[in-house]
């Protein structure tokens, strides 16, 4: 008789990360080849998906023009200087939804109200500039390590 025996994988390693669910390298020269060459379509309507934001909040919040969304779509890839401002959104994302314990309706939550360690604002309204996003991985972190000051 033969005993069949499945393997065990913890569903710490076998469940994706964001970053592989969104099809982007989480860091190191793939990323930045990814950069350059500009991100696939498809990374920004995974990341509406996985984020929960409508397409157009999305494209508001990096943004996209309604136009210049359409056109991408056309093409099927962003520029590098669009794909740079989709990756601070993931960065952040990915940062906030650590924060919660994955919990992505509690992370949504926290990126679209104001937060009190963002002088009162939300942080998907500072994510215009790399200081600003900074500013909001800055807050996590020290959210994280329990810093309040």
């Amino acid at each position: 008789m033969t005993a069949l025996v499945r393997e065990f994988t913890p569903t710490l390693y076998s469940a994706p990360n964001l970053w592989q669910q969104l099809g982007i390298a989480e860091r190191g020269p793939k990323l930045y080849q990814a950069l350059h060459e500009g991100f696939s379509y498809s990374v920004f309507d995974k990341l509406a998906t996985v984020s929960m934001l409508d397409k157009k909040q999305l494209a508001q919040v990096c943004q996209l023009a309604p136009a210049t969304l359409a056109r991408r779509a056309k093409l099927g890839k962003f520029t590098q200087e669009e794909s740079d401002r989709l990756h601070r959104f993931a960065t952040v994302l990915v940062a906030a939804n650590a924060l919660f314990d994955k919990d992505m309706v509690a992370t949504k939550r926290w990126l679209t109200e104001p937060v009190y360690g963002l002088g009162d604002k939300a942080p998907l309204d500072m994510l215009a500039t790399s200081a600003e996003t900074q500013a909001i991985l800055d807050l996590i972190g020290r959210l994280e390590h329990g810093v309040f000051a």
